[in-house]
């Protein structure tokens, strides 16, 4: 289907991406100038967050670029089955929150656990997130410029070729971003019904959870697990790791995992840390899970519903085969700082590249990308960054952990509230919008916070959050990390009362003081 010389609307490109969804529409969706002479400067194998970005990026510096992606839209799997739902089920799962803590007192209702249904929130999503697809369908097109063809698979033939539904596309560099897919781990019953993935979740869940399992330490069984259970659904966490421990977070200070931690267990949920799934069990669906523990007995949990938070696997052996290019020991394709493989001409961006599977690094890698493409050498290191992930809170942090810093420092001054000495259920702050309720009813549950500063250079080394509203600020504290912000900076800045992070007004207390000492 030739889209170039037709302008569709918001409710006519949805109506055209769920038609394609479901089959009726079978052809490619194409936005390609044919009578443009001019050679591709590259071709973006994948249309998620980096080949759009850098798309975008490569047009905009006066580049050609072709974008294909095998779904019907551009934007990936972040607003289609991942990021999008899971930042929609953790807004849930704070206001179930809140409901239950306060159910009976104020104007709060006595809570229906009937009424929170893991499925309705599902629906609910599947029947709007057309509408981020449409939007961004519309301004490749419309606004950026972008050529590209969609509902179609893109297949490498070398450095320079690509085939597209029968037909030959050549360019000087192609840019590989097909991204990752969870990662199944082997055990006897996985392919049971009743075993899920983020994306099985949103397209396959047919009945309502009773009882889950999580097999699976990573971010997304801490924050699928969180919402099961604020929706009703009694969870537990099967994690070999040590839960906020595992190789894909970095930085995560202890008193903040713990605090973490704890409020999951506050709120029911079992966390068997050191654990090994055995055996997922069942006849023709789901019964059970088999548990070895940690000191090595064995345990069978009841369960209707298993969910894998094992982290991911990329999409890189049609690359290996066809091209050559280098792999690390899990699969991910090798790149520099530049996002150059060992193949010459060709790159490799995002998930399909290894962690972070961030959104930030992927759209970063496909503007690296785009950048040297195009002539300027650019550099990009995603070895530092802000990092966060919800439970019922919003949990931020970036920069080093009190222990890091003790590690490389000699003088480490450490600024949190509630402060060491005073339990959590006797003071109610931290607290800001998003906490205030608590802070009157249930002190120990407005969140915690920690700020590590270098006491000889008086330089921010660090800083963490768990609560409401801070997650935001996280983006400018790295920045402003990085440009060596101190004590005295923090504490001259105008804050907004009451601030979500309170760092400012907390390094303010300090900031006159000759010699720091902790807060």
């Amino acid at each position: 289907m030739d889209l170039r010389d037709t302008v569709l609307n918001m409710g006519e490109w949805e109506r055209l991406i769920h038609r394609a969804e479901t089959g009726e529409i079978t052809e490619p969706l194409e936005n390609v100038d044919r009578d443009d002479p001019t050679p591709y400067d590259a071709i973006f194998v994948g249309g998620g967050a980096g080949g759009r970005f850098g798309s975008a990026y490569l047009q905009a510096r006066g580049g050609r670029q072709l974008v294909v992606d095998r779904w019907p839209f551009l934007g990936g799997s972040c607003p289609h089955q991942a990021c999008v739902p899971h930042h929609l089920f953790s807004e849930a799962a704070r206001e179930l929150d809140y409901a239950r803590w306060n159910a009976g007192t104020l104007w709060f209702g006595e809570f229906d656990e009937k009424r929170a249904s893991i499925r309705d929130l599902i629906e609910l999503f599947k029947a709007g997130r057309n509408n981020p697809h449409a939007f961004m369908n519309w301004q490749s097109k419309e606004q950026l410029g972008m050529e590209y063809i969609l509902n179609a698979e893109a297949t490498v033939l070398d450095a320079n070729t690509v085939e597209v539904a029968g037909r030959r596309f050549t360019a000087r560099n192609l840019v590989l971003g097909t991204g990752a897919s969870t990662y199944v781990p082997d055990i006897p019953g996985i392919n049971l019904p009743g075993v899920f993935d983020f994306a099985t979740l949103i397209e396959e869940l047919d009945y309502e959870p009773s009882r889950c399992v999580i097999i699976g330490g990573s971010k997304i069984a801490l924050e699928y697990g969180s919402f099961f259970q604020a929706a009703g659904c009694q969870t537990t966490i099967v994690s070999r790791s040590p839960l906020m421990r595992t190789a894909s977070l970095h930085h995560v200070d202890e008193d903040l995992r713990t605090y973490v931690l704890d409020g999951m267990r506050k709120r029911g949920m079992e966390l068997l840390e050191g654990a090994e799934p055995l055996e997922v069990i069942g006849n023709g669906k789901v019964t059970g899970v088999r548990v070895r523990l940690a000191d090595g007995a064995e345990l069978t949990i009841d369960t209707d519903f298993v969910f894998i938070g094992t982290g991911e696997r990329p999409h890189s052996q049609p690359y290996v085969d066809a091209l050559g290019v280098e792999v690390d020991d899990r699969g991910f394709i090798t790149v520099d700082s530049r996002m150059r493989t060992s193949v010459p001409g060709v790159y490799a961006i995002g998930d399909l590249i290894g962690s972070p599977m961030e959104m930030f690094k992927a759209r970063k890698c496909g503007m690296t990308a785009a950048r040297n493409i195009m002539g300027e050498p650019y550099e990009f290191d995603f070895s530092e960054y802000p990092d966060f992930l919800h439970t019922t809170y919003e949990v931020t942090w970036v920069g080093l952990t009190e222990a890091e810093a003790r590690a490389q420092y000699d003088d480490v001054v450490v600024i949190q509230m509630p402060p060491k000495g005073i339990r959590d259920d006797e003071l109610a702050l931290p607290c800001a919008e998003g906490s205030m309720l608590y802070a009157f009813t249930r002190p120990e549950l407005t969140g915690m916070q920690k700020a590590i500063y270098d006491g000889k250079t008086r330089r921010l080394l660090g800083a963490h959050h768990v609560g409401f509203g801070a997650k935001d600020a996280f983006q400018y504290l790295d920045h402003l990390l990085r440009k060596g912000i101190t004590i005295d900076e923090m504490g001259d800045m105008n804050e907004l009362f009451l601030n979500p992070d309170h760092f400012i007004q907390l390094s303010r207390l300090r900031a006159g003081n000759s010699n720091l000492v902790d807060l």
